[in-house]
């Protein structure tokens, strides 16, 4: 029974290490081999992270107030909703793993945007994801999934690019983001359905 928990710690430990090694060296072919003359561009990119995020449903709730329109409303709510989960769920993963930034551990990642708090997962990502999500799913059309996607992509990447994130904390920043967005989704028309069905139960009454 001691040899199975001892290979099982071996091998749980050698993934690790494998794991963050894989996370190192594609950082370095990112940040470290990057393009230079692209860095202004992917500081504005992960810049507009925020405003973008914060304007989608402030733009739909806005909207819906002035036309008196209950459906953009929900929308915004719903994209609103989507964001707080997801900043919920990020911020709790970084204070619990406390993962150092990949500047710290490794001098010759270069930093290029400022980045105080914990490394794991990317927070800039999870948002990004989580409002092209929530949009694409508030209103499913190409033109508006494939742009939203694009940008969110983008976001991410350039959390790479300026060296405050791994490989691993951005895919996983984006898992949370698109399932926070996902997650609200199905709830937001699961209680949209119970309120319907509570509504037709009174007429019939």
């Amino acid at each position: 029974m001691i040899k199975y928990v001892q290979l099982i710690f071996i091998l749980v430990l050698a993934t690790n290490l494998m794991a963050q090694n894989m996370d190192i060296v594609f950082l370095r072919k990112i940040n470290v081999d990057r393009n230079t003359k692209l860095d202004q561009a992917f500081i504005v990119i992960t810049n507009s992270d925020s405003p973008v995020s914060l304007a989608v449903p402030s733009g739909f709730l806005i909207a819906g107030l002035i036309k008196k329109d209950s459906t953009l409303i929900n929308k915004g709510l719903y994209i609103g909703g989507s964001l707080v989960v997801s900043s919920i769920i990020t911020t709790g993963l970084k204070y619990s793993i406390k993962r150092d930034r990949p500047f710290v551990t490794y001098p010759d990642i270069v930093k290029l945007s400022p980045a105080g708090s914990p490394s794991f997962p990317s927070g800039h990502t999870s948002m990004a994801f989580s409002t092209a999500t929530s949009l694409s799913l508030a209103v499913p059309k190409w033109y508006v999934i494939v742009p939203a996607h694009l940008w969110a992509g983008a976001v991410g990447y350039s959390r790479m690019h300026l060296g405050v994130h791994y490989p691993s904390d951005v895919f996983f920043g984006a898992l949370i983001g698109s399932g926070s967005a996902v997650g609200c989704f199905y709830l937001n028309n699961w209680l949209k359905e119970k309120r319907n069905k509570k509504r037709e139960d009174g007429l019939k009454l």
